[in-house]
């Protein structure tokens, strides 16, 4: 019975260790540290990311609905796909993928005045709506995009090459 008790205790200890250990190596919204061009050159989660997640969320609606201002040729099942933005056939091409995690989490960072949303970033927003509601929430917001799905979708992102 000691022995059962001891290895549910250091399997316990593993398992927390190795959460944690994933934990650490997450970086907040805060703290994510981009070059003068506005590349971040460290992944946000220490792992890279999955490029068949990241398609999914650059075509959902329901997240970050990349397709609703870009073209994306391989996602051409996904209908009304937008020219806001420039096209992002072959967006691996154009930028690294430092610069990539970079334009997503925080795009006026490279593109001043740009329309793109930041998408990991979570305070210094403008809020005008106390001015007319007065009900503008304040303090910190949720990142529109996690750390995991900035990965993800830089991974798919670094798919897109000119043939």
């Amino acid at each position: 019975m000691k022995i059962i008790t001891k290895l549910a205790a250091i399997s316990a200890v593993g398992v927390i260790a190795l959460s944690s250990a994933s934990w650490a190596e997450m970086v907040a919204p805060t703290n994510v540290k981009f070059d003068d061009a506005g590349a971040v050159a460290m992944s946000l989660t220490g792992k890279a990311g999955s490029a068949e997640s990241g398609a999914k969320i650059v075509g959902s609606k329901k997240s970050g609905n990349c397709v609703a201002c870009h073209v994306i040729s391989s996602l051409a099942d996904i209908p009304f796909q937008g020219e806001i933005g420039p096209a992002l056939d072959g967006a691996a091409d154009r930028w690294s993928e430092a610069e990539l995690r970079g334009i997503l989490t925080n795009s006026k960072m490279t593109f001043e005045g740009t329309m793109m949303p930041a998408y990991y970033k979570v305070d210094g927003f403008v809020r005008p709506g106390n001015a007319y509601t007065g009900k503008a929430v304040e303090g910190p917001l949720d990142p529109l995009l996690s750390a995991e799905q900035i990965e993800d979708v830089v991974a798919f992102l670094s798919t897109l090459k000119d043939e």
